[in-house]
Order: C-alpha cells, then sequence, then structure tokens
C-alpha cells in the first residue's frame, strides 16, 4: 500500500472529514517519526510495533563495473520490530485438530 491509498481508504472509512485533512494528518504523523528517527529516538505505537535506527558499520566494497575498491561509510538505517499484537493478527493460532 502507498501513502495516496492509506489516505483513500482513511476517507472512505470516513466520509464527515475532507481528503486533503485526512492527507495533512497522514504526512504529520509519518514527519514526526521521522523527525524522531533523525535524532536517533525510538518510536513506539502500542499494539503495532516499534520503529528505531541501527548502525551499519563501515566496510569495502568493490564497484562491479570498474573492479574498483570503493570505501562505504558507516551509517544508519531505519529498523522496524512488530509488536506483539501485530504479531497475533498476522499468525493466528491454529485450531486445535477436533479427536487428537
Amino acid at each position: 500500500m502507498i501513502q495516496s491509498e492509506l489516505v483513500n481508504r482513511i476517507a472512505a472509512q470516513n466520509p464527515r472529514l475532507y481528503q486533503r485533512d485526512i492527507e495533512h494528518l497522514v504526512n504529520a504523523i509519518l514527519g514526526t517519526i521521522e523527525a524522531a528517527l533523525c535524532r536517533g529516538d525510538r518510536v513506539e505505537i502500542r499494539g503495532f510495533g516499534v520503529f528505531s535506527t541501527r548502525k551499519r558499520r563501515a566496510y569495502t566494497g568493490r564497484n562491479p563495473a570498474t573492479s574498483a575498491v570503493v570505501v562505504v561509510k558507516q551509517k544508519s538505517a531505519p529498523f522496524f520490530r512488530a509488536g506483539k499484537e501485530m504479531h497475533q493478527r498476522l499468525n493466528p493460532p491454529e485450531a486445535s485438530p477436533e479427536g487428537a
């Protein structure tokens, strides 16, 4: 799902709200999460998951076109860990077979 699809679904579920207002809200939420990650903070949404950053170490790579050695600097990468409730919604417990 892309951001515009998310806005459209929320608008369909809430016909009393203007789509442009929903778009502003979605942008504000995502912008706040992005700003927190840029500061190195962690964002936890109960029942959904945790957004954080992880450091990727520096390494030497190789340009496949020229075979030249390239130094890749250390960088931060976004990381998402699903919460317990999200795991349960994605992986519902299987029903036990009857008579077993």
